[in-house]
């Protein structure tokens, strides 16, 4: 603060001495402006920008698309096309993505090269900020509250009727040159109803009927870990966009509504999940730290320091005592969640960990590695009960030699305690409690890198490497195939 009242008094003096710099540079008149005007405002900062790149084809004398920005109210009703700017999303605003466009023939203004960064950074904090009008002017942003707090029955089977989506509005997807693959596919665990990843967004698909009942945006990205709530009624989604940002978004199962978002990181969030009582959530990633944050008010309440490598799958007990968290080198550690120390080092695997997943009943934790081994552990002691190590071997082409890829590619258990997993081999296999292979099947369209088992244990839901989501029906008291 001294040194910024003595910078105030130099400048003083030195208008003082020549006048004419007044006009250049105008004197603060109070050190509480600055906050005010560090935020852009349509006025003073953004028509310049726009006078110089924009009004001559979108201002009072010309509006192609309809889209006239040479006065703050024209801009905010947009075009033709509706809005060009959305109050607190600059990455959702047509602006935004109109001058930072990548192929020049779509970018804004036509013709010419990008705009300066600085200037296209100005425009993003200007919307960001609200789209204020002038330096007196408020944000226009939707004040929203992000607060959560748990369910008193979060561990419980659900009074009534289980939640399944209702009435979810229409939401604009993304363009894509091609699909991306299924990354994450979670079941509740109480409804016939299954979570999907897709680009920018959540597939929701009812498994009894096989048919999409709705979608959730992720503006985030891309969804990598699904979760639903041990009652089915809030629905976990982690991603993000690589080397760039990653979060994580808690959402309303029944109205679609995001009732938290958590975490700030550089990376995307590989792994993640919610505790049992929706407490906490933990998340993981390239950092090789495991964040345990609160969901109620976002605040970080632990960082667990042990793995050497990315962290690729976490996973909460059914009681929410201890988490386990899986990295690439196959290091698997299980932790006390209260006291943030290491109960045991489950040292097996010598591939990436793809998946963590606990029964139920908290006594058997599976894990899949890239090794090809599918291990259910004694939780109690650490002890790997069943393991399979070469649980789905690849068919060797002819004329191959060396080494074929067999890794588990994901596994998760249905509340019977079933377990189905899928691997390289392209196929999807069923598990009994005890660990024995009950049922398989081929994905013929691509790798199958998630699939999950319906609340009754009667539906596989897959999703694979070409972005198709499959269904595969069977009965578990006949171990016929439907």
């Amino acid at each position: 603060m001294i040194a910024k009242l003595k910078k105030m008094q130099s400048h003083v003096a030195l208008l003082l001495a020549f006048p004419f710099l007044a006009c250049l540079f105008p004197l603060p008149t109070a050190l509480a402006d600055d906050k005010k005007q560090s935020v852009p405002n349509y006025e003073d900062q953004v028509k310049p920008i726009l006078r110089k790149y924009c009004l001559k084809c979108h201002g009072d004398d010309m509006q192609e698309a309809g889209i006239n920005m040479q006065n703050y109210g024209a801009m905010l009703r947009g075009g033709s096309g509706g809005k060009i700017v959305e109050a607190g999303r600059a990455s959702q605003s047509l602006l935004m993505q109109v001058i930072t466009n990548e192929d020049p023939d779509a970018r804004m203004p036509p013709d010419s090269p990008p705009l300066p960064q600085a200037e296209i950074d100005l425009i993003r904090t200007w919307i960001d900020a609200g789209v204020l009008e002038n330096s007196t002017s408020k944000s226009n942003a939707q004040p929203r509250s992000l607060s959560f707090m748990p369910s008193a029955e979060a561990i419980a089977k659900p009074a009534g009727t289980p939640a399944m989506p209702e009435g979810l509005p229409p939401i604009k997807l993304p363009n894509l040159t091609r699909p991306l693959p299924v990354l994450a596919i979670a079941s509740s665990p109480w409804a016939p109803v299954a979570a999907a990843a897709g680009q920018e967004h959540v597939r929701l698909l009812d498994s009894q009927t096989q048919k999409e009942i709705g979608q959730l945006p992720f503006p985030e990205g891309e969804p990598h870990a699904i979760r639903f709530s041990r009652n089915g009624e809030l629905l976990m989604v982690a991603g993000g966009r690589p080397v760039q940002s990653g979060k994580v978004v808690l959402f309303d199962v029944r109205s679609g509504k995001r009732l938290a978002e958590i975490g700030d990181e550089i990376d995307t969030v590989i792994a993640a999940d919610v505790s049992p009582d929706q407490t906490l959530v933990a998340i993981g990633g390239s950092g090789r730290v495991i964040k345990i944050y609160s969901t109620v008010d976002g605040e970080l309440k632990s960082k667990l320091i042990k793995h050497t490598d990315w962290i690729t799958a976490v996973a909460f007990s059914p009681d929410g005592n201890v988490l386990a968290s899986g990295d690439r080198t196959g290091a698997i550690h299980l932790w006390d969640v209260a006291s943030a120390g290491i109960r045991l080092n489950l040292s097996e695997h010598k591939g990436a960990i793809n998946a963590l997943d606990w029964r139920s009943d908290g006594k058997l934790l599976a894990s899949a590695a890239e090794d090809g081994k599918l291990i259910w552990w004694d939780a109690n002691d650490g002890f790997p009960a069943v393991m399979r190590d070469n649980a789905h071997p690849p068919e060797r082409p002819a004329g191959t030699y060396g080494a074929i890829p067999k890794g588990i590619l994901a596994a998760r258990f249905a509340p019977s305690g079933q377990l189905v997993s899928t691997g390289r081999d392209r196929k999807i296999k069923i598990w009994s409690s005890d660990g024995t292979e009950v049922k398989n099947t081929v994905c013929e369209s691509g790798l199958p890198v998630s699939a999950t088992l319906s609340f009754d244990g009667s539906t596989v839901t897959i999703g694979d490497t070409s972005g198709r989501i499959s269904f595969w029906v069977w009965n578990p008291t006949t171990n016929e195939t439907k």
